[in-house]
């Protein structure tokens, strides 16, 4: 790691751990996007079980709650005060875990803090979240394992970090094969000027460091992801005219991708695939990204790549899979990607961000959330 990527991180530890100390002290307003897939029942719920000053403390831009938890290993990259951490822990059930890596001090003591809290709360024998404090371009040296994880979440952590090849290739090594990196952040409408990336507070806010949507894509597969598969996206509202100066005709978005580590060698060959409605809460249909919607007992044909994933990964059991022959190859150009644009997502959903508190009170848990609110500070 280069001097100048070590001093970028010392900035941002020092922006979430001690200038920031309420997701409302953000200059940006990125938290609350509209999801264009509802939460189900039972993730709107675990949401409104997590403790209020862990909520306090949330600084994501999206919602990162994929299908297909139960029993799931998932790792948090850049866990913050643990929020996700916790929700996912209610989803996967005690026999699965969640574990949350974060190099700021201050955000792992907070996250520490409430891991009996939450036990107790979801009526857990034995706790299943921890916190590693490291970096994650460097998840090895933090003590996580390679090959161990079923999925891997972020939520607007990979936009504050430097070296966004590092934590691609870290990704990929702690996936099992057929795992999944799901993840929210910011995207910026085109390639930044070098003098944006040197502004201490853009680096802080996530804008410095945002990545050109674009590059996303040949990033994730270089390091030998599939292509990335565009969830949902909104429109990011820049708050204060100082910030509005310096980023001059920059547009940014909050998007939420979805990839897979895909076998090397695997079969690519367009399939009929029948989703048979087996997955919890997702009965009647799956909808796998934005333009994807799988509905039940109606067979649809998808690309090999689209194929190979659903055959590899946590979701082989609940679809029927049918190669069909004679597939000519598909040419990788970034001009097919323009479904993957979340500038034209958010457009199309009209989802621009709307101010809110970080527990979601003009959400979709709203009602739930105010109650477990009061009811977790008054036990705290």
């Amino acid at each position: 790691m280069s001097l100048a990527d070590t001093s970028i991180q010392d900035q941002v530890k020092s922006y979430y751990g001690k200038q920031l100390k309420r997701s409302e002290d953000l200059q940006t307003d990125v938290t609350c996007s509209k999801p264009c897939i509802p939460l189900s029942k039972s993730a709107c719920e675990a949401m409104t079980l997590v403790h209020p000053e862990v909520t306090q403390r949330y600084f994501g831009c999206g919602l990162v709650v994929p299908e297909k938890l139960e029993g799931c290993k998932v790792l948090d990259l850049g866990s913050g005060s643990g929020r996700d951490c916790f929700a996912l822990s209610k989803l996967v059930g005690p026999n699965g875990h969640v574990t949350g890596v974060d190099m700021t001090d201050e955000q792992i003591q907070i996250s520490r803090k409430y891991i009996s809290y939450h036990q107790e709360k979801f009526n857990y024998k034995e706790a299943n979240v921890d916190f590693v404090q490291g970096y994650i371009e460097k998840l090895g040296a933090a003590g996580i394992q390679y090959n161990r994880f079923d999925i891997l979440i972020s939520n607007c952590v990979i936009c504050l970090c430097p070296d966004k090849k590092a934590v691609f290739e870290e990704a990929y090594r702690v996936l099992k094969e057929g795992g999944e990196m799901y993840f929210s952040d910011m995207y910026a409408s085109e390639p930044l000027d070098e003098k944006l990336k040197k502004d201490s507070m853009l680096w802080g806010e996530g804008l410095a460091g945002a990545l050109y949507w674009k590059d996303l894509i040949s990033l994730v597969k270089q390091c030998g992801f599939s292509t990335p598969y565009l969830v949902t996206a909104s429109h990011i509202e820049i708050k204060k005219d100082q910030v509005l100066q310096k980023i001059g005709a920059v547009k940014y978005a909050s998007g939420t991708f979805r990839f897979f580590k895909v076998p090397l060698d695997g079969n690519t060959k367009k399939a009929c695939v029948t989703y048979q409605g087996t997955v919890t809460e997702h009965q009647d249909q799956l909808r796998f990204d934005s333009i994807h919607t799988f509905k039940k007992d109606q067979a649809v044909e998808v690309d090999g790549e689209l194929a190979l994933v659903l055959k590899t990964s946590r979701f082989a059991s609940h679809f029927l899979i049918q190669p069909i022959e004679c597939e000519a190859p598909v040419k990788d150009n970034t001009q097919q990607y323009c479904h993957l644009n979340p500038f034209l997502l958010a457009d199309r959903l009209g989802s621009s961000i709307q101010k809110c508190s970080k527990t979601q009170t003009d959400g979709p848990c709203a009602s739930q959330t105010k109650a477990t609110s009061k009811e977790a500070e008054s036990k705290s």
